[in-house]
């Protein structure tokens, strides 16, 4: 099993205003950028304990411009050229459809039967134009099991969540409402998951 370096992406505006971002292409805040150093100086730290060599790795992101911008900043606290990473689409976070720009408040006073299924279960039931938990579980199964080498990767709470799911590290009851902390380094290994920060 590879090891993962998984990194949510720092904090946006939207973030901090309690509203879902799914597939919108929100930029980091001053937070969220200081959040992707300490990222990365978390990932340096680890890399160096482990006798890990940036070289032996592959560094891949998400397409939406908070976790780019996350990469970036990481590979910039290592050195390492800010834009030498791949993107896979696989890796973007949980579309909200819809509900995309509201606060969970907004969403449950614009339909509260819906809101009240979805929470109820949260990991099959999809918001109107948007995709289910399970949707993205599979979706990061087809990334996963195409790792052959040692990744870190920049991406979403929904993907981490998935991830952790499809890993057996939680169940769909467990991880859907799982905080997934950014400024941390969540690392998926054969000895299971371990989070710095």
């Amino acid at each position: 099993m590879p090891t993962i370096y998984y990194i949510r992406h720092g904090e946006t505006q939207w973030n901090a205003e309690g509203k879902l971002q799914g597939t919108r292409d929100i930029p980091l805040n001053d937070l969220g950028r200081k959040q992707a150093a300490k990222a990365g100086s978390i990932l340096g730290d680890l890399f160096a304990k482990d006798g890990r060599s940036d070289a032996s790795m592959q560094f891949v992101a998400s397409p939406l411009t908070r976790a780019r911008s996350t990469m970036g900043l990481v590979r910039s606290v290592l050195r390492l050229p800010p834009d030498d990473y791949a993107i896979d689409d696989r890796l973007r976070e949980i579309a909200y459809g819809d509900w995309e720009g509201s606060t969970l408040a907004q969403m449950q006073a614009l339909d509260p039967k819906l809101f009240a299924k979805r929470q109820a279960e949260k990991w099959t039931v999809s918001p109107p134009g948007g995709e289910s938990y399970v949707a993205v579980q599979s979706r990061m199964n087809d990334w996963y099991r195409e790792l052959t080498l040692d990744t870190v990767a920049v991406a979403h709470g929904g993907t981490a969540r998935a991830l952790m799911v499809l890993l057996g590290i939680e169940t769909p009851a467990t991880a859907a409402d799982l905080t997934i902390e950014q400024g941390a380094v969540y690392v998926f290994s054969e000895s299971g998951l371990s989070k710095y920060s």
